[in-house]
């Protein structure tokens, strides 16, 4: 059976967390969660399933040398994405953000990622609902959903476990079908 490969970017540590969370969650379906800096291309693309993590920083910014990050993160791994194709792959995002203090960039890196995704020719799944989030704008919002799975580890940290639940309930049969 193929496994899902996950991939996160961190700065503090908590999306390394959750990555390891959904990991431990989905069993022997995921290989062990890895750091996009970590990875190469060729390891990335060697899954046809992914979860992606990232949190957002600052304004709105992906994870990354160019803000204060001394590993490379998304901000030098998405560029790489580029040139790839992606069709065939399925691939799910979460993204953690803080709603209060960034409501205008909540999440904002889960929309950055799936462009980039999109662009490459990958199938996005796990849409989010919006409800239950107080926020003013966000890159991750299509409609009255996010392009992926949004966390608040800062100001909602008691409803992660359930969301965690929730959405691979979700995504599960169409990583692995």
């Amino acid at each position: 059976m193929a496994k899902i490969g996950i991939f996160f970017g961190t700065d503090t540590g908590r999306t390394r967390l959750i990555a390891k969370q959904i990991a431990k969650k989905l069993g022997d379906a995921a290989d062990a969660p890895v750091n996009i800096g970590r990875t190469t291309l060729a390891e990335f693309l060697a899954y046809d399933a992914l979860i992606l993590g990232s949190p957002t920083l600052g304004d709105g910014e992906l994870p990354g040398q160019s803000v204060g990050l001394s590993q490379p993160s998304w901000e030098e791994f998405l560029p790489e994405l580029a040139g790839a194709d992606l069709s065939g792959k399925v691939v799910a995002i979460f993204g953690l953000g803080d709603q209060k203090k960034y409501p205008d960039e909540f999440v904002d890196a889960i929309g950055i990622i799936h462009d980039a995704l999109i662009a490459a020719g990958a199938r996005v799944v796990g849409r989010w609902p919006i409800a239950g989030y107080e926020f003013a704008a966000s890159q991750a919002v299509d409609g009255d959903d996010f392009l992926g799975l949004a966390l608040d580890q800062i100001n909602q940290p008691v409803l992660t476990e359930q969301r965690i639940d929730t959405w691979l309930a979700q995504i599960r049969p169409e990583l692995l079908p």
